[in-house]
């Protein structure tokens, strides 16, 4: 076995899932309904040709019954599906989590009021922990509009931005050079350890630059303090047995660091996709690359902004021969998501959908891989893939990618 790459579109649903009413997202569908509006407002359709040929529209049309105009052809070179979640939770970690074989069967605790959102007594103890007499915030907001309201007050005040969303999450955003990014770090780590009786899943740090709320711009310094995975994920299993992990982006993050071996942190779409290129072409063999794309989501997917998102995805679609050509023969590349973001829904938060499961190696014709009961049936083909032991979810599609 040489090496294996995962590539996780953050926030690319296909078609809202069977339970979406219970999130209030029947209806959502992130690459249909960017399209069209992408369609609407240029004229043009789509053209994610490298995408199309992998299968991913046909995913698309069989998760939701929805044919979306694009430009490029049918599948005819990969393995196409699509995967929904048994996770009670739309979140970052709970996706990842599943995709590695661990659902996330429990409920998060979540700060509900969209005003007020933190109780009285948990702001408390952290202001007597960290020092601070106050904080910045104290609401369900987007990261860039709270910036424009509060990043002001926050360099004349010296006060954290703290706020929260509809996922089990404590943002934390403060200015790199007025507040300092280690002072950042540290308070976020303070409040990480308040939080473990409220099964809140991530503090995350959100370090800012500029001086006017014109120029305030988050800067790729974030820093996810997650809990760890309910039980050992497939990461855990193969490290273990020796296989070499390494994360690029916020992987390692989002499992506690947890199963790693190596971490890469990079800003920007291209930047993730140079750090995964060259680590696919200086791999040794028994690897596993493991990719978060999170520009999708929180570029344009919070920000509801389709068109974007649309112009996104071509610039990776555009690189994805570049992946292939540093792939060796006997290297298999996986793509996924792990929740919806349709830029298009009211609010800003995530969107219970269906995600793609596409498969490619050197070898392969197209293969349909049909619906996918679980994201765990990534965990589970990884296992098989590394010869680990199985894991308790999911089932192996490996056999299907005609993979020797």
């Amino acid at each position: 076995m040489s090496t294996a790459i995962i590539l996780v579109m953050d926030s690319f649903g296909i078609g809202y899932s069977p339970d979406a009413e219970s999130f209030g997202d029947v209806g959502a569908n992130t690459l249909a309904n960017l399209a069209k509006a992408y369609l609407d407002e240029t004229g043009n359709e789509i053209n994610l040709p490298n995408l199309a040929a992998l299968g991913l529209f046909d995913a698309c049309k069989g998760a939701s019954n929805i044919s979306v105009p694009h430009k490029g052809g049918l599948a005819s070179k990969g393995a196409h599906g699509y995967a929904r979640e048994i996770s009670t939770g739309k979140d970052t970690p709970s996706g990842h989590w599943e995709m590695a074989g661990v659902p996330v069967l429990f409920d998060w605790g979540y700060f509900l009021d969209k005003e007020n959102s933190f109780p009285s007594d948990l702001i408390d103890k952290i202001n007597k922990a960290t020092g601070f007499d106050g904080m910045l915030g104290n609401c369900h907001a987007s990261g860039t509009t709270i910036l424009e309201q509060l990043g002001e007050e926050h360099i004349k005040t010296g006060l954290p931005i703290c706020y929260t969303s509809g996922d089990s999450v404590f943002q934390i955003a403060a200015h790199e050079t007025h507040f300092g990014l280690d002072n950042l770090y540290k308070y976020c780590e303070i409040v990480r350890e308040q939080l473990d009786d409220l099964n809140i899943g991530r503090v995350i740090a959100r370090p800012f630059v500029g001086e006017t709320p014109a120029e305030f711009a988050r800067t790729g310094n974030r820093r996810d303090y997650s809990v760890l995975p309910p039980a050992p994920t497939v990461l855990d299993k193969i490290a273990e047995a020796g296989t070499h992990v390494i994360s690029v982006g916020k992987i390692a993050d989002i499992f506690a660091h947890q199963g790693i071996s190596e971490k890469t942190k990079a800003t920007g779409l291209d930047a993730l996709l140079d750090a995964s290129i060259k680590h696919i072409k200086t791999a040794n063999d028994n690897t596993l690359i493991f990719t978060n794309l999170v520009n999708f989501d929180q570029d344009f997917g919070h920000r509801r902004n389709p068109v974007g998102y649309a112009q996104e995805l071509e610039a990776f679609d555009a690189r994805l021969p570049e992946v292939y050509a540093a792939m060796a023969d006997d290297d298999v590349l996986l793509l996924t998501a792990d929740h919806g973001c349709d830029p298009t829904w009211p609010g800003s938060d995530h969107t219970r959908e269906y995600v793609p499961v596409l498969a490619y190696h050197h070898n392969i014709g197209a293969v349909d891989l049909g619906e996918r009961k679980t994201f765990a049936d990534l965990g589970q083909t990884v296992a098989e893939l590394f010869n680990v032991e199985d894991m308790d979810y999911g089932t192996s599609f490996l056999t299907e990618l005609n993979f020797k």
